[in-house]
């Protein structure tokens, strides 16, 4: 989440008065993330997320994100849902930006893991993947293998401004992953950004997931990839293989991994990380003036790129192929 569209209060009441929220009482933006523009809300009748879409997503993406809300929440995944306005559409517009209000989500995220918390994930990461089985939208991965070569161009040799020949090893890790990467593993809907920010508990129990602008169609193994480089790191750059073993119990006890999907384990930590590396190396290269928006360190993941192009078995993870 983050501030890159100002609202003003006689605007956002006007949006407002299309819904059946009652009077506006407060609002806020929100500073955490990086992608889209998202306030708090709150008004006589309680607390909302007010989102207006940025940069990387696309108006007709919307309709699967909001579908996929209203797809799991009916699943029993708790998320937050689409709130309709007075004709019946959780889509609007407002300062020019596609727009959003949904549910106000109870918890907080976890800015330093345990072991039961990654658990936890990997449970609720399963049940993800499982709910989605029947979700009939589908959506393309943008930022798969193609998309790493646009933000590869998109970045060029300023990234050499954030670490010596960073450039050239971004070329290298896409040719070596481009060329080894498994497309015939089990796929389906998958969260694709399941962060500690975008998780909430209250004290060990988890409370529900938020933030599905990346969810799309791709690996489920890769989305467990994207997990393991978020949760399973510690401060002083170490991967933590009880937190990683936890993890994977966690998902195992509800979905059980394959052979081959474990195998490829070491491939996918790798373009997981590789996929943040590039996302936070644009970013922090083009910050817009005056964005009230914190970018985060690309330095963390390369350092965990390097982590995994050591890795060439799935038990350095804390599972066995």
């Amino acid at each position: 989440m983050a501030v890159y569209t100002e609202v003003g209060e006689e605007e956002l009441a006007s949006f407002l008065a299309n819904y059946d929220l009652g009077t506006l009482m407060s609002f806020k933006g929100i500073a955490e993330g990086v992608e889209n523009t998202n306030y708090l809300l709150h008004t006589q009748r309680g607390y909302f997320i007010l989102t207006l879409y940025e940069k990387r997503v696309s108006r007709a993406d919307l309709p699967f994100f909001i579908g996929l809300m209203e797809h799991l929440a009916a699943r029993e995944i708790t998320c937050p849902q689409p709130v309709k306005n007075r004709k019946g559409s959780a889509l609007g517009e407002l300062a020019g930006r596609p727009a959003t209000i949904v549910t106000f989500l109870e918890g907080v995220w976890m800015r330093r893991p345990n072991v039961q918390h990654c658990s936890a994930l990997g449970r609720v990461m399963a049940e993800f993947h499982t709910a989605g089985a029947d979700f009939k939208l589908r959506r393309e991965n943008a930022l798969a293998i193609g998309g790493w070569k646009k933000l590869a161009r998109s970045a060029g040799k300023r990234a050499d401004e954030i670490a010596p020949d960073l450039s050239n090893l971004i070329g290298e890790e896409i040719d070596h992953l481009d060329r080894n990467w498994p497309r015939d593993l089990p796929a389906g809907v998958i969260h694709a950004d399941l962060f500690p920010d975008n998780v909430f508990f209250l004290g060990d129990k988890l409370s529900g997931i938020i933030d599905f602008y990346f969810a799309c169609n791709d690996l489920f193994a890769y989305d467990i990839a994207i997990c393991l480089n978020a949760w399973c790191f510690e401060i002083d750059g170490s991967f933590n293989v009880t937190k990683g073993r936890a993890l994977l119990a966690g998902y195992n006890s509800v979905r059980e991994l394959g052979t081959r999907e474990a195998e490829a384990f070491p491939l996918l930590a790798r373009g997981a990380a590789l996929r943040f590396l590039l996302t936070r190396t644009v970013d922090w290269l083009n910050v817009p003036t005056g964005a009230l928006v914190r970018p985060k360190d690309p330095l963390e993941y390369l350092r965990k790129l390097r982590f995994h192009r050591r890795i060439d078995h799935a038990r350095d993870y804390g599972l066995a192929a």
